[in-house]
């Protein structure tokens, strides 16, 4: 008697949640300490929403004396806000999350972000780029734990298209997804990660 064996299915690619939610136009017009606490606590409602669309339930959310979010039950979180937005990711890897609104900036901030031979990767619109690359370099030592200080040693090694590039730190590359949205930008570690992005205007 002949028997047929079914190939195994190929495995599927772990898929990873960044949620950015939109902050209240009321929120946006506290006073700084209130303002700052009120981000906080938004960008931890999208952390919520991405845990529980990973259907991750979401641990004590510590930090180490460098202010480091520290995993919990093996995995690991990043936030993020601005004035406008903030976003929230949680994945089973070391994870980093930028946002940023796309605005005019110095030439001595883009001499600070990057080598000419990385400006020399894409003709793109300049500010576009600048936070392209600076959003991704944010993602990636968000990742690795490590604070600004280290901007100078993320190189962006290769544009891969329009929403990524691989940046190349510590021996390691790392492929970094964007996300453009009303005028702003999210960055996001992809690595061997499928994304999808949730974005709100309301806040729930």
């Amino acid at each position: 008697m002949e028997t047929t064996r079914t190939p195994n299915p190929e495995p599927r690619t772990p898929i990873i949640y960044p949620v950015i939610l939109a902050v209240p136009e009321a929120d946006q017009h506290l006073k700084a300490k209130k303002r700052v606490e009120n981000l906080s606590d938004h960008a931890r409602k999208a952390l919520d929403i991405s845990a529980e669309k990973s259907d991750i339930v979401l641990g004590s959310l510590l930090k180490n004396e460098k202010g480091v979010p520290l995993p919990f039950n093996g995995n690991y979180w990043s936030l993020t806000h601005k004035p406008k937005y903030v976003g929230g990711v949680v994945s089973p890897q070391k994870i980093g999350m930028d946002i940023e609104n796309i605005r005019p900036c110095s030439e001595a901030l883009f001499k600070k972000t990057a080598l000419d031979s990385e400006w020399a990767l894409s003709n793109m619109d300049p500010f576009q780029l600048f936070f392209r690359y600076w959003t991704s370099k944010e993602s990636v030592l968000k990742a690795a734990g490590i604070g600004i200080r280290d901007l100078s040693k993320c190189r962006v090694e290769k544009i891969v298209d329009e929403n990524h590039l691989i940046i190349h730190y510590r021996n390691q590359d790392w492929l970094i997804e964007h996300f453009f949205f009303n005028g702003h930008i999210a960055s996001v570690v992809k690595n061997d990660f499928e994304i999808e992005w949730t974005l709100s205007t309301h806040m729930v």
